[in-house]
């Protein structure tokens, strides 16, 4: 009776294979925490940008509002006037038209008189309780609430509510320049203030944050104007 020898083989990992899969392994985790970083990154650059918009809108909807508290006072029906200020002299009153140089005789949006009347700009500051006019705004500081994402839910969490502000100056700036000119050169100083009145208001908005992430710890100011031009009303609610 013959007998036979059966090998059965398995198959194994090889030494090679097992040091490239270690190596990997390896490559994998050394990148692990650059990873985290740089997505915790590209977090808080997303909730910066989400500020910076924030603070943006809030700079739009200030612009909406009454250039003086004048215009909202004087009962001129839905054309506010131009109020006399102590800006440039070649902005004032053409008495023969009650209306500036180069304005058309016919406008009735861009006068001077108000049922027989003229109206003074105001000092920057809130009249009353109400927010209704452009520099009701001056000092005001709130917190911009930021937003992320859930993941896989479709909700929003509230991450920022604490550490982000947004900060309001609006001030008089300098209208001087040479108006006698066919060509007009002015340069709007974003950061200058003009004593008493003029016919430029200068409304600064801050954003501002004490989170502990450096890409948030940022002081971003935008600027804008509004001008004594009397203008139609808008429609709009009114703060508290």
């Amino acid at each position: 009776m013959g007998s036979s020898l059966h090998k059965h083989c398995r198959k194994a990992i090889a030494m090679v294979e097992l040091i490239v899969a270690i190596v990997v392994m390896g490559i994998v985790l050394l990148s692990a925490p650059m990873l985290i970083s740089t997505a915790s990154q590209s977090t808080s650059v997303a909730l910066q940008q989400e500020g910076i918009n924030e603070a943006s809108a809030r700079i739009n909807m200030i612009l909406t509002y009454d250039w003086d508290e004048n215009n909202i006072n004087v009962p001129c029906g839905s054309t506010p006037s131009i109020l006399v200020t102590a800006g440039d002299d070649e902005l004032n009153e053409v008495p023969s038209t009650q209306t500036r140089l180069g304005v058309p005789l016919n406008s009735k949006s861009h006068t001077f008189n108000c049922n027989g009347n003229e109206y003074n700009a105001t000092a920057i500051g809130k009249e009353g309780t109400d927010i209704d006019d452009i520099d009701d705004f001056n000092n005001v500081t709130l917190q911009a609430t930021l937003k992320d994402v859930k993941l896989g839910t479709g909700g929003t969490d509230y991450i920022e509510q604490t550490t982000v502000n947004i900060a309001t100056n609006v001030t008089y700036s300098s209208d001087g320049a040479d108006y006698t000119q066919q060509t007009i050169q002015y340069d709007f100083n974003p950061t200058g203030s003009a004593p008493g009145t003029t016919n430029i208001k200068r409304i600064s908005v801050a954003l501002t944050s004490s989170h502990s992430a450096k890409e948030l710890q940022k002081n971003i100011v935008m600027h804008a104007f509004a001008c004594n031009l009397g203008s139609y009303s808008y429609a709009r609610s009114v703060l508290p």
